[in-house]
């Protein structure tokens, strides 16, 4: 999971889109400025372009002017958007949390008992982190963004996903799933249990998470030695 929280001067964006092709012609409201729909489309370009390069290259080999020549935008239009690189790392890093947010909210729509949704949601954290770009982006936050303070950690309390595992610890412990105690402690339990670790050995360059079948025999065994401590009694 993103661990990290944009800097001070990060500025919001939009999730990140399939890019439009490169070099095309922004549409032009009257007076001569770009329509919302066309500002919308290249800063969605901006971000892809971003995540890309940042992922592959790294945080100090990609530039802004990188960013704004593959994008065929002028860097005034990239620095009014973003006056840093650490503010287009930040708000990468953003946009990519409020889309995992939303992907796991249609993930939990379905109803079910608390141990079941407490499992689901566990899992589908584990499918996310190992996510090839986020890996790298991960590893480019924690390696290189958070040393040059363009990113700077979040807080257990502040983590979005963090926080919905402790709900859900709690509904668990309020069916008699889970024994009591602190269950934002649990729920960080579980989370480096079932996720953390993965994610750090693929970071570290590891493959055998690239398996599905191996990914899901980490997960069983995780969640069956978690669920054996945490249980009641």
């Amino acid at each position: 999971m993103t661990t990290t929280q944009p800097s001070k001067t990060a500025t919001p964006a939009r999730r990140i889109a399939a890019p439009s092709p490169a070099g095309e012609t922004a549409r032009k409201a009257p007076g001569g400025r770009p329509t919302r729909e066309a500002a919308a489309q290249l800063e969605r370009r901006i971000l892809e372009v971003a995540a890309e390069l940042f992922a592959a290259q790294g945080y100090a080999a990609t530039s802004m002017e990188q960013v704004a020549e593959i994008c065929k935008a002028g860097k005034d239009t990239l620095y009014r958007r973003y006056a840093s690189k650490a503010a287009l790392f930040g708000a990468l890093m953003d946009t990519f949390r409020g889309a995992i947010v939303e992907e796991l909210n249609a993930c939990m729509a379905e109803a079910g008992a608390p141990e079941q949704r407490l499992r689901r949601y566990a899992r589908a954290l584990l499918d996310i982190n190992l996510r090839p770009q986020l890996v790298a982006l991960n590893r480019v936050a924690l390696g290189e963004a958070l040393p040059a303070k363009g990113v700077q950690p979040t807080p257990g309390a502040d983590d979005p996903f963090l926080r919905r595992l402790a709900d859900m610890v709690t509904e668990a412990q309020a069916a008699g799933t889970l024994g009591g105690g602190d269950a934002a402690f649990i729920a960080e339990q579980l989370l480096y249990a079932t996720s953390i670790k993965p994610l750090v050995a693929t970071m570290l360059g590891e493959t055998r998470f690239a398996d599905p079948a191996a990914q899901q025999d980490y997960f069983d065994r995780a969640w069956d030695l978690f669920m054996r401590g945490a249980a009641p009694g």
